[in-house]
């Protein structure tokens, strides 16, 4: 009985958990923006207040913003503003790696979906999932290895850091699946594949392991 109701209580956590902290985090989130967006608005609209007004100004807000960004002239201005975010030694580091980690996954970037790879190191039954984030070495310092080349980006599971990595382009097998997807797969170390992946006729899902007795084949 008692080892019953610890697996109940067990399974009861472990759905309700994630739910749990998405509310949370969510609603972390909400209230941080109606309070931010209540700060700036307070002096203009004064006692007046309507609760969500305040998330609802600071999304026209952003909207505002992004409207300002596709302004070519507007554009020069904010690189003004930006001045000393990409003066300071610290903060620009900071701010650069921000911004770059924005620009590489906004709706506007020139990414396709042959950015999410499978990298197989010839001689080498290994296979690493990872983002393509350059094609070529032009623009990189002396010391790199000429030739068709690129940046492979490999994220490390629950997202404690990745590393880059220049291979040749032969390496590289183009997937058939979103970066969105492959940064999710890698959150969780690819322990369950998600339901929004559907496999093609062109990459199928992979077969199931063998068994202990049944053998391996080795790779080609």
């Amino acid at each position: 009985m008692i080892k019953r109701l610890y697996k109940y209580f067990f399974l009861g956590l472990i759905t309700i958990l994630p739910l749990a902290v998405t509310v949370y985090l969510l609603f972390a989130l909400l209230t941080w923006t109606e309070e931010l967006a209540l700060v700036v608005v307070r002096p203009i609209v004064g006692n007046f207040y309507i609760p969500g007004m305040g998330l609802l100004l600071g999304v026209l807000g952003i909207i505002a913003v992004g409207v300002m960004v596709s302004k070519q002239q507007l554009r020069k201005i904010l690189s003004f503003i930006e001045l000393p975010f990409t003066s300071i030694p610290v903060i620009k580091s900071v701010y650069s790696s921000l911004k770059s980690f924005a620009d590489y996954f906004s709706p506007g970037s020139r990414t396709t979906g042959e950015q999410v790879v499978i990298l197989r190191i010839p001689g080498q039954a290994l296979e690493l999932v990872g983002l393509v984030t350059r094609k070529g070495s032009a623009g990189l310092p002396e010391g790199f290895m000429p030739g068709n080349r690129v940046a492979v980006y490999l994220p490390m599971g629950y997202m404690i850091g990745g590393y880059t990595v220049f291979v040749p382009v032969e390496w590289i097998t183009p997937i058939p699946m979103s970066v969105e997807e492959a940064m999710r797969s890698s959150l969780i170390a690819w322990m369950s594949l998600s339901p929004a992946y559907v496999p093609t006729t062109e990459h199928p899902e992979a077969p199931p392991m063998p068994s202990p007795e049944e053998p391996v084949s080795k790779h080609p």
